[in-house]
């Protein structure tokens, strides 16, 4: 089995190269959706966490986000923390994921923080989705969620793309010139 870690900046088509691989029939674990799962269910995570931040970080046995996003923003320190506790365990939980998926011949893992959190190492090979800063951000503002200065600050925040590019063992082009289509195509036909 090859375990494919997918990764790109917000507003990069990430997730739409995710579902073209559901297509594929690969099974994807969406690690932001699977981490706020583990911030909940995981004791380990949860005992870490109490650690540093007290026990009020936990509301009706749930993590109360809203608490710990103003404990990392803007707070270096606090945030590696908190990677620092999450991250090897949602790896783990990949790792365990991707176990009882061994009979499919790929299964990948999307992940925006891929390289920053280190789940390179628990992957055999790595796709950056690369498309250019305003498409990205137009794409973010469409979605309605955030501002366009919120986007620019976290694409500003994560890992430039050109440092995940010289890691990644493949790159995806979603600039509208290229088909992603093909581009898929021909790195599942390589791996």
């Amino acid at each position: 089995m090859v375990k494919l870690g997918v990764t790109g900046g917000i507003g990069s088509g990430k997730s739409v190269v995710c579902e073209i691989l559901r297509l594929h029939n690969i099974p994807v674990y969406d690690a932001d959706v699977e981490a706020k799962n583990l911030n909940d269910t995981s004791p380990v995570i949860r005992e870490k966490l109490i650690d540093v931040f007290g026990t009020d970080l936990y509301r009706n046995n749930k993590l109360d986000r809203k608490k710990l996003a103003h404990l990392i923003f803007n707070n270096e320190e606090n945030l590696r923390a908190v990677n620092s506790i999450i991250h090897p365990e949602l790896a783990k939980h990949f790792e365990e994921w991707a176990e009882k998926r061994k009979h499919h011949p790929v299964v990948a893992i999307d992940a925006a923080v891929l390289f920053e959190a280190g789940f390179q190492s628990v992957t055999d090979k790595t796709i950056i989705v690369l498309a250019p800063l305003e498409t990205r951000i137009e794409r973010a503002v469409k979605r309605g969620n955030l501002t366009k200065e919120q986007i620019t600050a976290r694409a500003n925040s994560q890992m430039s793309d050109e440092e995940k590019v010289k890691l990644a063992d493949f790159v995806i082009h979603n600039d509208g010139n290229h088909s992603l289509l093909e581009q898929i195509s021909q790195i599942l036909q390589v791996i």
